[in-house]
């Protein structure tokens, strides 16, 4: 890693605004009194957004005052991580990727067009308006070559529609961030090769009733149809059409079943901590199967819960575990 150090030329003090203050100390309530340096990183980089873009030192060590640590703590930060600009940076500041799917897509080409339009890495035109520097993967490699200019990507780029970008900007001209060469997003250059039917997105793929939520007795067909369909590995546990009269459980005291997971379950026809306790491992496989949550029944011990919380309830349940149920 190379050295970072602080620029020479430094203003004299630093003073949060009073907007940005108050952001500061709303930031500081988040953690305890005694762990509040963890708020470090974002008052460094409010400090930098408000000062242009770099970070002076007046504001490390005002930054180090108000969270009561050492300012060699905070000079450690704002110096090892690279999102903290040191130096002064244009009105523009374009943060040009060249890690690996980036370069082998071209981004040699774009480093080349800074060098020609705004000059070596780290300097900022006459007119102050552009600085550059190169970085590493900015997270758009499905988009390469890429560049982040102030807040925002510029994507799928090329030398030519680059260097017109940053004229552009320097012109006070409006430009239009994202994918430079016209697809949505990060989809496939070629187009869509799944999800293609224009079905999928007009609204009309379900109707009202088919919204609605599902009553019981279809509930039983809709259990009945994937027992059918279920393997020799799996076999449906024992289901009902409604629960017991008494009502039925409340399903979520098991660890693992939330109130979605809960609604599943009445549909399928299990209401009953014993319809839980008594499932085989055949059982299990056909329920994890209808859940889709692959394995969590194992790994939260639904049976084994289910066993205390029918045999005695909550006392059951403390007694087994040494805690209560949720």
């Amino acid at each position: 890693m190379s050295v970072r150090r602080l620029d020479p030329v430094q203003p004299k003090n630093f003073e949060f605004t009073r907007q940005n203050l108050s952001w500061a100390k709303g930031q500081l309530k988040k953690y305890p009194d005694d762990k509040q340096a963890s708020a470090i990183i974002p008052l460094l980089w409010k400090a930098q957004e408000q000062h242009d873009g770099w970070l002076p030192e007046p504001a490390i060590r005002r930054i180090a005052d108000m969270l009561d640590m050492p300012y060699i703590r905070a000079l450690e930060v704002a110096t090892f991580y690279t999102m903290f600009n040191l130096s002064p940076v244009g009105e523009f500041f374009v943060q040009l990727c060249g890690t690996t799917p980036c370069m082998l897509c071209g981004s040699g080409d774009l480093i080349d067009v800074c060098k020609r339009v705004i000059g070596s890495e780290n300097t900022v035109t006459e007119d102050g308006k552009l600085s550059w520097k190169e970085v590493e993967c900015l997270g758009a490699c499905v988009n390469a070559p890429m560049a982040q200019i102030n807040m925002d990507y510029f994507e799928d780029l090329t030398p030519e529609k680059f260097e017109q970008i940053l004229a552009d900007l320097r012109a006070g001209k409006t430009v239009k961030p994202g994918p430079q060469n016209g697809r949505h997003a990060s989809e496939p250059l070629g187009g869509l090769t799944s999800l293609t039917d224009p079905a999928l997105y007009n609204g009309k793929g379900r109707s009202s009733k088919a919204a609605a939520k599902p009553k019981r007795a279809s509930a039983a067909a809709k259990a009945k149809a994937a027992i059918a369909a279920s393997t020799g590995k799996q076999a449906a546990p024992k289901l009902m059409k409604a629960p017991r009269k008494g009502g039925a459980d409340r399903l979520t005291m098991i660890s693992g079943v939330g109130p979605k997971i809960e609604g599943i379950l009445h549909t399928l026809g299990i209401f009953h901590f014993d319809q839980v306790a008594s499932w085989k491992r055949a059982e299990v496989a056909w329920v994890d199967d209808q859940l889709k949550f692959k394995g969590r029944i194992d790994r939260e011990n639904w049976i084994k819960q289910a066993k205390a919380l029918a045999k005695g309830g909550e006392a059951e349940y403390i007694k087994v575990f040494g805690k209560k149920p949720r």
